[in-house]
């Protein structure tokens, strides 16, 4: 059986580690091949599976990206995750709709746009002296600030002028994350596989390892877990993989969730021996297991 992990055309610079899954892929039947989402004339149907992976500039041009995904999904190939959980988390609005199903995320004001001196109404609006703005579509904290009231009249232009045509988000700044940092939650096929926790370098807020962050593989708390398993049941259905991102909550109310990562999360496999076995035990289930191996 084939398997085509989708990926980006240029992957310098970045940590992908989607290759340590190869080898139980194998023991399970499946050659497994990399291929860029953006490459023309690809043979979708000529695969049994093709999972999205490390797809990290897909936030460039969305509308592209979603078209080949529906293309995948038009050929016949199972596509994973599929393309209807996609296209709800693309925008992270959804955060919106999974706040309305009870789950605690991280207080947060949405625009479509900023005019010229709408930034520090927002400081208002979020009711923290301190806020981080970042935009609805995104990836790898790309476009995301940190506001005071004390930021320069020119740093606040250019930010205004970031967001003159893009759609954003402003939450409260955790305060917890310069020191405690962020915890990720990895799931395969809705179970809990590993957990890491992501810490920014000194004066930074950004946890992402291109920005400077730092990884550890930790144990989660009982406290992690339940919300994790609280994220995972609203869901209407099981995702292949899912990376549940928390942060400790400002009002000492237990953890916000800061991201759903449904669509390119990196699974840092490399942060657990079991983890790529666990992904290919998940997708083989899923693909032949529960439906049967397709014909050819």
């Amino acid at each position: 059986m084939r398997c085509a992990f989708l990926t980006l055309d240029d992957p310098t610079g970045y940590t992908i580690d989607d290759h340590l899954a190869a080898a139980p892929f194998a023991r399970l039947g499946w050659s497994v091949e990399d291929v860029p989402w953006r490459r023309l004339g690809v043979d979708w149907s000529a695969y049994d599976a093709v999972v999205i992976r490390s797809t990290w500039d897909y936030a460039k041009d969305p509308d592209a990206f979603l078209g080949v995904l529906a293309a995948i999904a038009r050929s016949g190939a199972v596509l994973l995750n599929p393309l209807d959980l996609v296209a709800w988390n693309i925008r992270k609005t959804y955060l919106r709709d999974l706040a309305d199903r009870g789950v605690a995320i991280v207080p947060t004001v949405w625009r479509e746009r900023l005019g010229r001196g709408d930034l520090r109404d927002l400081l208002d609006e979020v009711g923290s002296e301190e806020i981080v703005v970042k935009p609805v579509i995104g990836a790898s904290a790309r476009g995301a600030f940190r506001v005071t009231a004390a930021t320069s009249a020119q740093v606040v232009a250019e930010i205004e002028a970031y967001y003159a045509d893009r759609a954003l988000m402003a939450q409260p700044f955790i305060h917890s994350i310069p020191t405690e940092g962020e915890y990720s939650l990895f799931y395969f096929d809705g179970e809990h596989s590993h957990t890491i926790r992501k810490t920014p370098k000194s004066a930074d807020f950004r946890v992402q390892e291109e920005h400077g962050g730092a990884n550890v593989a930790t144990n989660a708390t009982p406290e992690l877990l339940a919300a994790g398993a609280r994220v995972m049941r609203s869901l209407d259905d099981t995702p292949l993989y899912a990376r549940v991102d928390f942060a400790r909550a400002n009002d000492a109310s237990g953890y916000w969730l800061m991201e759903l990562e449904l669509i390119e999360p990196s699974l840092y496999l490399r942060m657990d021996a079991g983890a790529p076995g666990r992904f290919a035990n998940a997708l083989h289930r899923r693909v032949v297991t529960a439906d049967g191996a397709r014909s050819r």
